[in-house]
């Protein structure tokens, strides 16, 4: 079974060589060369000895600068093909890691939010960046250690069997019986490289989680407490590390003892065939030579199993990232739209996030005509932030369907779907770069003078002005060198700048303090002009002039009128406005 698994796995990996089958041919050549360069070493010194004891007369000096030449030409090539394979076969691995990055990064886009929500960042960071880079030895190491050995193993077999019969299938004997015996810790070795790799993700995790919310832990003095959890994880870590290294000890060990076990048999049975006459002192030599060469072929072999380990747990959680299904995609007939009008229109809508989990909207309609700014209140978990989640098919409706301008959002292609919505949340999130980066998101080609006047929009200008770079000021990791409010005005400029026709707010200014945002408040008003706008809000003090207002609450749409027509109505709405709550 496990077999069959690694036998699969080696099947799907084997696509990333064929980009470098040129490299990874000429690497083998290279490989066959230095190769047989080992072997000529044995086979001179037999020749040489064998020569001086049987007819010392017959060893010129001629002869003696002939093998040196030859043994000199040899080594020189055996040096041009070593530095190819230190090189160029080590860039190969290098290329098909940054394929299959490339690969992995492409397919982590494509899938939906559901993924992200059950999946830790600290585990996908772990298997694109450390599980490639095992992946990048095993790719360069793999083809070329076995095809070494086997090289080795054939050519020893075939040049022993020629001078001692016997000798030679005594000493091939234990070779397999030595794989055999080493086989049983290959499991147990690979089964903890496994429990490795996931535990780092998972260790990554929680120091990416203590680290960003560092601020958090000094506020609250819990260092200790974090640092009580660190631990925990970092010294089950070490134990993992260590159960490894007690396998891998083992598994030398054996390994260790077959070496004895083949010098014994080639001093024992060679000393009976040299006093019986089948064998020459110089064929002796050759075989102790060859023996060596062997043992080291074989140890060679036994310690790329730890990076063969490595590698094949790598390739195997590659694969399974690569296996995780894509939820939201393009059908083969979707379209694009052209002038979007903003007509969306919500069809008995249910959706829930989880197979197990209770519906979060059960049978929702709900109409914005082209234009219309649409604001909608209700408690929290009512299902006002997944209404804006569907629209952009962040995730995919379970009963009913969404139509933006009466195409249905699963028939439009994605990319269209989402350039023609711009989207300002609660949670800003700021990307590490410049704020010219950071508002150029919006249209990757826009011009500095673009960038400026959407920023000028949102009202951005007055403070990036101010910083020491202007729009080169680096705003650092997540934006943390700027207020709250500026980095909710760049993300207004970031959708100025892309100029969609549908705008959603998703509690755009609830973090933000009085002044903060008024600020925002008019950037939006301004942002909106134009557009069909539908914001979740918390503060009903900034949506009373919204065209109409939606009431959601956990048994789905209960109101729906503008400020005045609800607070005539004097329903839930308006029982909540009287009462003084301006947050909902």
């Amino acid at each position: 079974m496990r077999n069959n698994k690694t036998f699969n796995l080696f099947k799907r990996y084997l696509p990333y060589f064929k980009k470098y089958k040129g490299i990874l041919l000429f690497d083998l050549f290279c490989a066959t060369l230095t190769t047989i360069n080992q072997m000529v070493l044995p086979v001179i010194l037999r020749y040489l000895t064998n020569m001086g004891i049987n007819d010392i007369d017959s060893l010129s000096m001629k002869i003696i600068v002939q093998i040196s030449v030859l043994y000199l030409t040899l080594k020189i090539i055996d040096v041009i093909a070593n530095y190819y394979m230190a090189n160029i076969g080590h860039v190969m691995g290098a290329y098909i890691e940054t394929d299959m990055r490339h690969d992995a990064f492409s397919h982590l886009q494509k899938l939906s939010d559901s993924f992200y929500n059950k999946t830790k960042v600290g585990e996908i960071m772990s298997r694109i960046t450390t599980d490639l880079f095992d992946v990048t030895e095993f790719s360069h190491h793999c083809p070329e250690e076995y095809w070494i050995a086997f090289v080795k193993i054939l050519v020893s077999f075939l040049i022993l069997i020629r001078i001692n019969i016997p000798l030679t299938l005594i000493i091939f004997s234990l070779i397999p019986i030595m794989l055999i015996a080493s086989s049983k810790y290959n499991h147990k070795v690979k089964k903890t490289f496994r429990m490795q790799r996931n535990h780092i993700g998972h260790l990554n995790s929680n120091i990416e989680d203590s680290l960003l919310g560092v601020k958090v832990v000094k506020s609250f003095a819990a260092e200790d407490y974090e640092f009580e959890k660190f631990n925990s994880e970092n010294q089950e870590f070490l134990d993992i590390k260590k159960h490894t290294y007690r396998n891998l000890a083992l598994f030398h060990t054996v390994t260790r003892s077959f070496d004895g076990i083949m010098y014994v048999a080639v001093i024992f049975f060679g000393g009976i065939f040299m006093l019986k006459g089948s064998i020459m002192p110089g064929d002796l030599i050759a075989y102790v030579m060859f023996v060596t060469t062997l043992l080291t072929t074989v140890r060679r072999i036994v310690e790329f199993t730890e990076t063969f380990h490595r590698g094949m747990t790598g390739i195997d959680r590659f694969f399974e990232l690569m296996d995780t299904d894509i939820e939201i995609f393009d059908n083969d007939d979707a379209i694009e739209l052209k002038d979007v009008k903003g007509d969306i229109d919500i069809k008995n809508v249910s959706f829930k996030y989880d197979t197990e989990e209770d519906f979060v909207l059960k049978n929702i309609s709900l109409k914005v005509r082209p234009g219309e700014n649409i604001a909608i209140v209700g408690p929290s978990g009512s299902g006002k932030t997944t209404i804006t989640n569907l629209i952009p098919r962040f995730y995919d409706v379970d009963y009913g369907s969404i139509t933006i301008d009466g195409v249905n959002v699963k028939d439009i292609k994605l990319k269209n779907l989402r350039s023609n919505i711009g989207i300002v949340q609660q949670d800003v999130y700021l990307f590490s770069g410049t704020v010219f980066e950071n508002i150029a998101l919006g249209d990757p080609d826009a011009t500095i003078e673009e960038v400026m006047h959407a920023a000028k929009l949102s009202g951005a200008d007055e403070f990036i002005e101010k910083l020491p770079e202007g729009y080169e000021t680096y705003v650092g990791e997540r934006g943390l060198r700027l207020s709250g409010g500026q980095k909710q005005r760049i993300s207004i400029a970031r959708v100025f700048l892309k100029n969609p026709p549908i705008l959603i707010l998703d509690e755009a200014t609830s973090a933000l303090d009085n002044k903060s945002e008024k600020l925002v408040q008019q950037s939006l008003v301004e942002l909106a002009k134009g557009r069909t706008v539908i914001t979740i809000a918390h503060r009903l003090s900034t949506i009373i002039g919204a065209d109409r207002i939606i009431v959601l609450t956990d048994e789905g749409i209960e109101e729906s009128g503008n400020h005045k027509e609800l607070m005539e109505k004097n329903g839930i709405y308006a029982n909540l406005y009287n009462q003084g709550f301006t947050d909902f």
